[in-house]
This record gives C-alpha cells, sequence and structure tokens, in this order.
C-alpha cells in the first residue's frame, strides 16, 4: 500500500501511542496465528503488573547499574565538534551517548535482560531470540547465562559467517546458535524462523523479540526497556548545560536503540530526532535497506509498516554491509514519526558508513559499530546546513569490535590499503 503525500499530511502526532490495539496510527498492531493471540495477551498483561511493582523495578534498576554499568556516560566529542566547525568559529556541539560501554557492548542488553526477569515472572523456562549483527543474541545469551536458562538463538547463514567473533560469544555463554539457511540467510529468515519456534512451543518458551518490531506489544515494550537511554540524556544535558538537546541522531534499522533514545523526548517540540538508516549501494540501487526511503506500507513479522516490498507485497531482499540494519522492514512506531512528521529520516551508504567508522576511530579513539557508523556517517552530509551551534546527541548504539573483519574484507574489495598496509 503506497500512502499519498495528502494522506500523509493527515497523520497527527499523537504522543500517547500505541492504543489498545497497539496501533501507533496505521501502523503496528498482531498479524499472528492464533497460536500466538494467548501469549501475547499474558505478555501484555505481564508487562502492565511489572509496571506497577517496585520490587520488580528495583531489581530491574539495580541490574543496570551494578551489572550493565549504567547510567552510560554522555561524552562531549570535542575532536569530531571541531572537524565540523565552520570559519565562523560556530558548528553543531556533538556528544555521543554511549552506549557501546554498556556490558556486552551495545544498547541491546538494556531490553534482553528486562525481558529475562519478565520471562522468569511469566514462569517461562526456555528463551530464543533472533539476531543479525549477533548484538542481541550476545545480550540475550548473557541473561540467560547470567540466570541459567536455557538458549536458542536463530540467526542467518550470511550473519554467523561475518560475525563470528559474536556467534563464538553466544557459545561460550552456552547457547545454541541455530543457522538458518533458506531465503537471504539474514536477519529476516532468522526472524521468521524464530516466530515458527514460539508457534510450535507457546507454553513454555518467551521470545526475546531485539528490536521495536513485531506484533504487539513488542513493539512498546522494547521501547520501554530502552527509554533509560533517552531519560538518562534528559539529566545528563541538563548537569552539562542547563538545557535539552536541540537533536537527536540514531541509526535506524529495526530501530530500538533509536526510539529508545526519542521516548523520552516525544512531548519536547524544541528535540527534534533523526533516524539514519543504510541506503546500501544506493537509495535507487536494489541493494539497499533503506525501508523509510523506498518503502511501502504492509504486514511483516506480525505488524503493519513501511516495508521494502514489490508491487505484488512481496517482501524484497534488503541489503546493508551493516548486519544489524539488513533488514527490509521498520518498528511500527519510526513509521508513525516519519508520517507524522515528528522525526525525520535519511539513508546512508555502504562506503559512507565505512568512513563515518574511520572518522569516528581517527579524531575520538572510539571504534563505533558498522551501524552506529552511518549516523556518524551522515554528520558529513548534514552538519554544512546546521546554521548556529546546536547541541546533537547522537547514539553511539554498540561498539564495532564485531564488524572489523568485515571492514577489512570491504576495503581489500574496494582496493582501500590505507588503514590495511601503512
Amino acid at each position: 500500500m503506497v500512502l499519498s503525500e495528502q494522506e500523509r499530511k493527515k497523520v497527527v502526532y499523537d504522543p500517547n501511542v500505541p492504543d489498545t490495539r497497539g496501533r501507533f496510527g496505521m501502523f503496528g498492531g498482531m498479524y499472528v496465528p492464533e497460536t500466538l493471540m494467548g501469549p501475547l495477551d499474558d505478555l501484555q498483561k505481564a508487562y502492565n503488573e511489572i509496571k506497577k511493582d517496585p520490587d520488580f523495578q528495583a531489581e530491574l534498576d539495580g541490574l543496570l547499574k551494578d551489572y550493565v554499568g549504567r547510567p552510560s556516560p554522555l561524552y562531549f566529542a570535542a575532536r569530531l565538534t571541531e572537524h565540523f566547525k565552520r570559519a565562523d568559529g560556530t558548528g553543531p556541539q556533538i556528544y555521543l551517548k554511549r552506549e557501546d560501554l554498556n556490558h556486552t557492548g551495545a544498547h541491546k542488553i538494556n531490553n534482553s535482560l528486562a525481558q529475562i526477569l519478565l520471562a522468569r515472572r511469566m514462569g517461562k523456562t526456555r528463551i530464543i531470540a533472533e539476531t543479525g549483527a549477533g548484538q542481541h543474541g550476545v545480550a540475550t545469551a548473557t541473561v540467560c547465562a547470567r540466570f541459567g536458562m536455557q538458549c536458542i538463538v536463530y540467526m542467518g547463514a550470511k550473519d554467523m559467517e561475518r560475525q563470528k567473533l559474536n556467534v563464538f560469544r553466544m557459545r561460550l555463554m552456552g547457547a545454541e546458535v541455530r543457522a538458518v539457511t533458506s531465503g537471504t540467510a539474514t536477519l529476516t529468515n532468522a526472524l521468521s524462523e524464530a516466530i515458527r519456534d514460539w508457534v510450535t512451543n507457546p507454553t513454555d518458551t518467551h521470545y526475546i523479540v531485539g528490536s521495536v518490531a513485531g506484533p504487539h506489544p513488542y513493539p512498546m515494550l522494547v521501547r520501554d526497556f530502552h527509554a533509560c537511554i533517552g531519560k538518562e540524556t534528559r539529566a545528563q544535558a541538563m548537569e552539562k548545560w542547563g538545557g535539552l538537546p536541540d537533536y537527536l541522531l540514531a541509526c535506524v534499522g529495526g530501530g530500538s536503540n533509536a526510539m529508545g533514545l526519542f521516548h523520552e523526548f516525544r512531548n519536547d517540540k524544541s528535540v527534534k530526532m533523526v533516524g539514519v538508516e543504510a541506503a546500501g549501494e544506493g537509495v535507487s540501487s536494489p541493494r539497499n535497506a533503506a525501508t523509510l526511503t523506498n518503502g511501502q506500507v504492509g504486514v511483516l513479522h506480525g505488524s503493519m509498516s513501511y516495508q521494502l516490498q514489490d508491487s505484488d507485497g512481496q517482501i524484497l531482499e534488503a541489503h546493508s554491509i551493516s548486519a544489524g540494519l539488513d533488514y527490509p522492514g521498520v518498528g511500527p512506531e519510526h513509521s508513525y514519526l516519519r508520517d507524522s512528521g515528528r522525526a525525520e529520516y535519511y539513508a546512508v551508504t555502504d562506503d559512507e558508513a565505512l568512513d563515518g567508522f574511520k572518522l569516528l576511530a581517527r579524531l575520538e579513539g572510539i571504534i563505533p559499530a558498522l551501524e552506529t557508523s552511518h549516523a556518524i556517517a551522515f554528520l558529513s552530509k548534514w552538519c554544512p546546513n546546521l546554521t548556529g551551534s546546536p547541541k546533537v546527541v547522537l547514539n553511539c548504539s554498540g561498539r564495532g569490535d564485531k564488524d572489523v573483519n568485515t571492514v577489512v574484507k570491504e576495503l581489500e574489495a574496494r582496493g582501500d590499503g590505507s588503514l590495511l598496509f601503512e
């Protein structure tokens, strides 16, 4: 389904979403087999209970502090800021929200930890998850090891090859990593296999969904479990400069790190939200993952959102150098934010992301995940158009150890010896 510009202009932003049906405007919902309606209803009820339970919240807060290492720092990137300074001395003041410093190296641990506590409360004994870049799989394997629960992670065979380090980490912590060879053997297919498993084992199994995608209540639940990112950012911004950020910037695949940052500021109209998705080999190329740029409204993995699809509604193959952004869909709330105008979304190519990867390493001594590298790369296109010296908070969603082998291969393929042979 293609929305016209007129239809998009009719979308009015409401910060109090989703509604009781799990809808963010027209997006979201529960498009699942009947077998899963009961487990999803049970999950919703359990989540409503824990929100009001001080003991649950105290246990979660304690683990986020002492096990994960929160709050993560809000770091002023002085040399990155200097790099984008204009001749008149103005330019954006760039701060990095350092989710890469969390235990396991990314934001994913926030959600996995909260969900396993919820699963334990519901009496579940078996945990399943899907993963692309491997960070969600590692986070889930980590919390399963911490609480002594069975863990099965579905991962595309292609992603297992380019993320060998994370596969090893998951197995080291006792998880079973199941290779998915169907379709493109990437995140889309891993998610499909995880859903099939859950349909078969709905009673004892909890599915820890890794992004703000899937059927209700997952987009809401995962967003809320990552909302600590934005809450900390607000407090840290007030402490550092006594005001709110002017811009929030984050990469978007499914979109969990972005929603974790954005949600706290949904009512602050002065704070602009910017998401950066993967253009792959270019938005006009068939090899991209720019869902909000090129997609049409459809249903995938249990919810209605923008998807990359053909004229018959068949899901197209996505491509990104980043395994975590290599997905043909996006969380339904991002679709809603886009059409309501509350957030803006842009796309960055593989080559530009590699430049972003190198830029942050060279200027700040921080090696970012390839996902984060898309947001870093966008600064080069975006900053020259900004006026004054706005405060920009960029979510550094993960660290790049997992991506070094991929970057080496890509640089070799491009004939770029600047890093390989100097």
